[in-house]
């Protein structure tokens, strides 16, 4: 009995998967900085040391990071509902 090795039609994965995992972590750090940010801007006003358009914009910039970060997530999940919706 003569037994071949099995040779793969792809190419070995390569670090892929912890480029897009540092990815995903650095959005959401860049939303919870965002998330921060608005929240030392509208302290600020608050005591005294900041603006109202100051607060006001920062609350809108998180505001706008938070909305696209809800709809990607609520995208992915639908994705993923579809495939594993799909008959094999």
């Amino acid at each position: 009995m003569t037994v071949e090795p099995i040779v793969p039609d792809a190419p070995p994965a390569t670090g892929r998967e912890t480029e897009d995992s540092a990815a995903f972590a650095h959005a959401l750090d860049a939303l919870g900085v965002a998330l921060t940010g608005a929240s030392r801007a509208e302290d600020d006003f608050a005591y005294g040391r900041g603006t109202l358009q100051a607060a006001i914009y920062e609350r809108a910039r998180a505001d706008v990071a938070l909305a696209v970060a809800t709809s990607t997530a609520q995208r992915i999940a639908q994705a993923v509902q579809s495939v594993l919706n799909m008959q094999v």
